[in-house]
Order: C-alpha cells, then sequence, then structure tokens
C-alpha cells in the first residue's frame, strides 16, 4: 500500500498550493514540468517547504481539505513548524450561525414602528 502524503508549495510569485499525493518525488516532477495542477502551472517554479504524511488516501484528502481551509497567516506557521493555531468557531456543531439573545434594546433598533 502507497504511503499518502499532504504537501504544500511555495509558487513563484509567493502563493501557497496544497495538495496530497502518494509519490511526492513523482508529483513534484509533474508540477515542475508544467503538467501538475492548473494553479501552479503559470507560477512556476515551485518549492516545497512543507510534507508530512497521512494514514491513508481518505485520511491524506482530508487533511489537505483541512490544510485549503486555513488562512495563509496559518499556513505560513504549518510551514514554519508551529502548530495549527486554534481558529475561533463561527458556526454552531450543527452547521448553523450561533443564535445571540435577543434584547429589548436590540429588537427596539430594528424595528421600523419604534
Amino acid at each position: 500500500m502507497a504511503r499518502w502524503l499532504v504537501y504544500i508549495l511555495r509558487c513563484r510569485d509567493g502563493t501557497l498550493y496544497t495538495g496530497a499525493t502518494n509519490d511526492l518525488v513523482r508529483r513534484l516532477a509533474r508540477h515542475a514540468a508544467g503538467k501538475g495542477a492548473r494553479y501552479t502551472r503559470s507560477r512556476l517554479p515551485v518549492e516545497l517547504v512543507y510534507c508530512r504524511p497521512a494514514g491513508g488516501r481518505g485520511a491524506a484528502l482530508r487533511a489537505e481539505a483541512r490544510m485549503k481551509q486555513l488562512t495563509r497567516r496559518e499556513k505560513l506557521a504549518v510551514v514554519a513548524g508551529a502548530s495549527r493555531p486554534e481558529r475561533p468557531r463561527t458556526r454552531s456543531a450543527r452547521g448553523r450561525a450561533p443564535r445571540l439573545p435577543a434584547t429589548a434594546a436590540r429588537l427596539r433598533a430594528v424595528s421600523p414602528s419604534g
């Protein structure tokens, strides 16, 4: 079974590209040849700045998706070796925005009859 990895490339323009692969050498060669991801084709050359193993294909793809949700600053912290900073939750566990308690003052402020 191939070992899956999550990696980050720094492109010529300074942007970061995140990917997952089970053959890093082959994947980097494809990026360098301009046959990798569309994003990196116009931003060559690319440089490998981060790589970490993942359990399997599913784990690698989930880790890649989580990495892509990070801000640039957070990705740079990961590249620098820092642990992932905790992001504030903006949604409840059910996927909805958290409810704020309604106060009379807030209701009066938006009431047209006010």
